[in-house]
C-alpha cells in the first residue's frame, strides 16, 4: 500500500478507530514503537506536553466560552431592560452569535492549517476581547446585535482549531483525555461566570455605569491580556517545539508517525503545512462520515446552548434572586467539569468513545425529562434535572470530537472535517434561540 498519497489510504483513516468507537489494538509491534524500557520516557513526554499545551488550551477555551454566555448572566441584571429589548429581540441577540460562528469555522481552520497557530490562536482572541469589551458600551438592540455578530465571527476559529491543534500533538489513544481537561474549562467557565459576575455587578453605578456593562468592559479586557501573553507561549507543532529536548521531540514526532502514517512529510518529519492542498478540503466535504459526526455534535450542541445561555435565568425563574441564582450555577458546571475529565480519562484508559458518548447522551435526557415533567416544577427537582443534564452535556462533546479526530488523514482534511462537525450544523442551534 502507498503511503505517500493519504487519499488512497482512506481504509486506514477510517478503520484506524470503527465506528463504534474501539480503538484497535497494534496487530504487531513495529521497530519504531517505543518498548517496555522506553515507556516511562513516554510517559514523561505525555506529563510534560501536558503541563506545557493543555493550561494554556484551557485558559483560551475557558474565556471564550465566558465570553459567548456572559450575556445569560448580564441579561438578568437588567441587560434587556436598559437596552428596551421587547419581545424576541434579545433571543435574536443570542442567535446572531451563530450564524457567523458556524460559517466562519471550516474556513478559519483551513487558514489553521496554512499559517501558524502561535499567530492565528491569540490574533483572533485579541478581536473577540475587544468586541467584548464594546460590548459594555452598547446603548440599544441594533448595538448589542452587531457585537454578537463579530462575537461570533472572531471565536468561529478557537474550538476547531484547539481541536485539531491537540490532535497535532497527541496520539488517537490519548486525545480524548486532553480534549476533556480542555473542554472541562467551558463547565469551569460556566461556575466561574456565575461567582464573577455575581462580584462584577457590585461594581453597579461605578463611572456611570450598570453592573451589567462592567462584566462584558472586564471580562473583555481580561481577554486581550491573555491573548498577548498567548503569542509568546503556544507553540506550533513538536518539530519545532523549543520546550522538548531533541530525544523528546523525536520520540513524540515518532509515535505520531506511528498512530498516523500519513502524517509524515517528505523530510521525514510531521509539518503542519507541508501536506495542505484544496482536495483534501474537498475530500472532507465529501467523506460520508463527516454527516454521521455533525449530526452527533449538533444534537449537543442544541443542549450545551440551552444550559450555557439559559441557566442563570432558569434558575432566577424558580423563585431565587439574582444574585443566588448566579452563585447556584457554581456547582452544576463544577460537577460537569468533574465528570467530563472522569470519562476522558476512563475512555483513553479501555479505549472506548461511542460507550461513554452513549451514556453521557442518557444522562442529558434524564436530566431534561425530570427539569421539562409537569411535575418536575418544584425547585428542587428542577435544579436537579438541569445538574444531571449538564453532568451528560460537557462529557460528550471531548468523545464526538475524538471520534472524528480519529477518522480523519491527512492534516488539511482532519482540520477541515472537524470544522464543518462543529459548525455546519450548528446553524441549527440558532432555531432553539429564536423559539425560546
Amino acid at each position: 500500500m502507498d503511503l505517500k498519497d493519504p487519499l488512497k489510504n482512506e481504509d486506514i483513516c477510517h478503520h484506524e478507530e470503527n465506528i463504534v468507537g474501539k480503538l484497535p489494538k497494534p496487530a504487531s509491534k513495529t521497530s519504531h514503537q517505543v518498548d517496555a524500557d522506553d515507556e516511562k520516557k513516554y510517559k514523561k513526554l505525555l506529563r510534560k506536553l501536558d503541563v506545557r499545551i493543555i493550561p494554556i488550551l484551557a485558559v483560551l477555551y475557558l474565556l471564550s466560552f465566558l465570553d459567548r454566555g456572559s450575556i445569560g448572566n448580564a441579561n438578568i441584571q437588567g441587560l434587556s431592560k436598559d437596552l428596551h429589548l421587547t419581545g424576541n429581540e434579545y433571543n435574536w441577540c443570542l442567535t446572531i452569535f451563530f450564524f457567523p460562528y458556524c460559517f466562519f469555522e471550516p474556513v478559519c481552520n483551513a487558514l489553521l492549517v496554512r499559517f501558524k497557530p502561535s499567530i492565528w490562536l491569540p490574533s483572533i482572541m485579541v478581536v473577540w476581547g475587544i468586541v467584548m469589551t464594546l460590548t459594555g458600551i452598547v446603548q440599544g438592540y441594533s448595538g448589542l446585535l452587531v457585537a454578537r455578530f463579530f462575537l461570533g465571527v472572531a471565536e468561529a476559529g478557537l474550538f476547531p482549531g484547539i481541536t485539531f491543534y491537540v490532535s497535532l500533538w497527541y496520539t488517537r489513544a490519548d486525545a480524548q483525555l486532553r480534549l476533556a481537561l480542555v473542554f472541562a474549562s467551558a463547565s469551569v467557565a460556566g461556575a466561574f461566570s456565575g461567582l464573577l459576575a455575581y462580584l462584577i455587578v457590585k461594581m453597579d453605578g461605578v463611572c456611570g455605569l450598570h453592573g451589567w456593562r462592567w462584566i462584558f468592559i472586564l471580562e473583555g479586557i481580561l481577554t486581550v491580556i491573555v491573548a498577548v501573553m498567548a503569542y509568546w507561549i503556544i507553540p506550533d507543532e513538536p518539530s519545532k517545539a523549543r520546550f522538548l529536548s531533541d530525544s523528546e521531540r523525536s520520540l513524540a514526532i515518532a509515535q505520531l508517525q506511528i498512530d498516523r502514517p500519513q502524517y509524515n512529510s517528505a523530510s521525514g518529519e510531521p509539518h503542519l503545512t507541508s501536506r495542505f492542498k484544496w482536495k483534501y478540503v474537498w475530500a472532507a466535504f465529501t467523506d460520508w462520515q463527516t454527516l454521521f459526526h455533525c449530526v452527533g455534535y449538533w444534537g449537543n450542541a442544541v443542549a450545551v446552548y440551552a444550559i450555557s445561555l439559559f441557566l442563570p435565568t432558569i434558575i432566577n425563574g424558580l423563585g431565587y434572586s439574582a444574585e443566588h441564582a448566579q452563585l447556584l450555577t457554581v456547582p452544576v458546571y463544577t460537577a460537569a467539569a468533574v465528570c467530563c475529565i472522569l470519562a476522558g480519562y476512563y475512555s483513553d484508559l479501555t479505549g472506548r468513545r461511542s460507550l461513554f458518548v452513549l451514556l453521557s447522551f442518557a444522562a442529558v435526557f434524564v436530566g431534561f425529562l425530570l427539569a421539562v415533567a409537569p411535575s418536575s416544577f418544584i425547585p428542587g427537582l428542577t435544579y436537579a434535572g438541569c445538574f444531571i443534564a449538564t453532568c451528560g452535556i460537557y462529557p460528550a462533546f471531548p468523545g464526538l470530537l475524538t471520534l472524528s479526530s480519529n477518522n480523519y488523514a491527512p492534516n488539511a482534511k482532519r482540520a477541515t472535517g472537524m470544522a464543518i462537525q462543529i459548525g455546519a450544523l450548528n446553524d441549527l442551534v440558532p432555531s432553539g434561540g429564536i423559539s425560546g
